[in-house]
């Protein structure tokens, strides 16, 4: 078990578990993970359970020093510049911590190419970080004041400590996801979309409009919702609806005629129409884009949508095979592995070679 001391607490630093399920029938958000596959990576990566609390990043990270202790961690998705005692860390693999190390996330991510950068990295450990649990989950709701740690996001002088590891925990240490099991983050990329519940509001123009035009990412885009900002798009009458549910990755359309894609902290009923619902896979790479940024969406199917999920599923699956290699292996040998995956559909015999 590890303790940490926040030195300095970044932008927007929170803990982040995949969400809090069950309880949107009294109002209570889902919360959790904005890139809910880049946490699972880290968690995988250490051996822990999938919905281990980690720290979620935002834009600046913080200064963390370890206490006591000695534990591994893994920082995944934004490549926000992390080093260790002022030497730099590789993201997407296991690293050892021991007392009196220094973590810090000094650089602003940047997006380098397809599969780099972003606006949110993920700090996982050991065992995970062991905040009460709320409505069974360790997320923070900052809305509300609470989850995570105090129901905030950190501050300096911050204590956090991690839960008992498994008892492999050490031979995580060096193990990395390799790129072709990294979610896919291309900032370029179009967001799909499965149409409805109230795509009949919409005329036909404003639809065509939905799906070709090109829109930027404002100022008011956080983890409540990113508002876009760009061509009309038209309803027939109007935008009000009787109050409905509001699932995530939901795409309000209000009279302005301006998307806004519901996320991790959105409320959990809206009165306004709601043209489609972003695929789940694609919500992290969403998740990872800036103010000015620009996003395009392109109509898919829920069977497409479903496939996705499944795709990414067996990406899950081929790290932990890997894990299990790497933990099994002699010490300081390489480890090759050949590994089934689907890609785009089509299946794929993937090879690496870790060392």
């Amino acid at each position: 078990m590890l303790a940490f001391e926040v030195l300095k607490p970044g932008m927007f630093t929170t803990v982040q578990d995949l969400g809090r399920f069950g309880h949107q029938m009294q109002g209570v958000p889902v919360a959790g993970a904005m890139d809910g596959a880049a946490l699972r990576i880290g968690n995988i990566l250490l051996g822990n359970d999938d919905n281990s609390a980690g720290l979620e990043i935002t834009v600046i990270g913080p200064t963390l020093k370890v206490l006591n202790g000695e534990a591994c961690c893994a920082i995944t998705g934004a490549e926000i510049g992390v080093s260790k005692n002022g030497v730099p860390l590789a993201c997407w693999t296991a690293h050892r911590l021991a007392p009196a190390d220094i973590l810090s996330f000094a650089s602003p991510p940047q997006y380098k190419d397809a599969g780099a950068g972003g606006a949110r990295a993920y700090l996982c450990v050991s065992g995970g970080f062991d905040v009460p649990l709320s409505m069974g989950s360790r997320s923070t709701y900052t809305r509300g004041g609470f989850g995570g740690h105090e129901g905030r996001a950190l501050k300096a002088g911050d204590v956090l400590k991690t839960l008992a590891p498994g008892i492999l925990w050490a031979e995580c240490e060096g193990l990395g996801c390799p790129p072709g099991l990294r979610p896919a983050r291309d900032p370029g990329a179009p967001l799909r979309v499965v149409p409805g519940p109230q795509d009949d509001a919409f005329t036909e123009e404003g639809l065509e409009t939905f799906y070709s035009a090109e829109y930027v990412i404002t100022n008011s885009a956080d983890r409540m919702g990113y508002k876009m900002e760009g061509p009309v798009i038209s309803h027939k009458e109007g935008a009000d609806i009787i109050s409905d549910g509001i699932c995530l990755g939901s795409v309000q359309v209000p009279g302005y005629g301006q998307p806004i894609v519901m996320l991790a902290d959105r409320q959990t009923t809206g009165g306004y129409t709601k043209i489609g619902v972003v695929c789940t896979v694609d919500l992290g790479n969403l998740a990872q884009r800036l103010p000015g940024q620009k996003v395009r969406f392109v109509k898919t199917t829920v069977a497409d949508a479903v496939g996705l999920l499944k795709q990414e599923a067996e990406l899950f699956g081929a790290l932990r095979q890997l894990r299990a290699k790497w933990r099994s292996r002699p010490a300081g040998a390489p480890v090759h592995a050949q590994l089934r995956v689907t890609v785009n559909g089509e299946p794929h015999l993937v090879e690496w070679e870790i060392l």
